[in-house]
């Protein structure tokens, strides 16, 4: 798991980059506006979220902590499922997949990142070194 974890942070930042020079650069003339606006919209949660399981990664690098790898864990689920619903839905248009499957996914997503938040908010608020 600990292999998942530091390999994940640059793995989706890389994706992230490639997704995001995608986007502008060829779906840009494929589908309109509001489409793009939401692939832009799942570029950007991946990217903060890419920069949350860095900071998750190299914390576990230095200290082994559940919460922590909970945290990472949420993350690495919210991505897949916020971006990753974003992007499908942004290109709906191209693939003919169904925005009725999708939709809910989104909002599982982002609830994936309240989680890790809130878990790494009561981590740090909790932990000895903090008080």
């Amino acid at each position: 798991m600990q292999k998942i974890l530091l390999i994940t942070p640059p793995l989706s930042g890389l994706l992230a980059v490639t997704l995001g020079a995608f986007g502008v650069h060829t779906l840009k003339a494929h589908i309109n506006i509001e489409s793009l606006s939401i692939w832009e919209k799942g570029i950007q949660y991946q990217f903060y979220h890419t920069l949350a399981l860095l900071f998750c990664a190299l914390y576990l690098q230095q200290k082994n902590s559940v919460p922590v790898r909970n945290a990472a864990i949420c993350f690495i689920i919210g991505i897949t499922c916020f971006s990753g619903s974003l992007y499908l839905l942004a290109t709906r248009e191209l693939t003919s997949i169904s925005a009725s499957f999708i939709g809910p996914v989104t909002p599982i997503g982002g609830l994936f990142f309240l989680i890790g938040w809130l878990i790494l908010l009561i981590h740090f608020v909790t932990s000895p070194r903090s008080r």
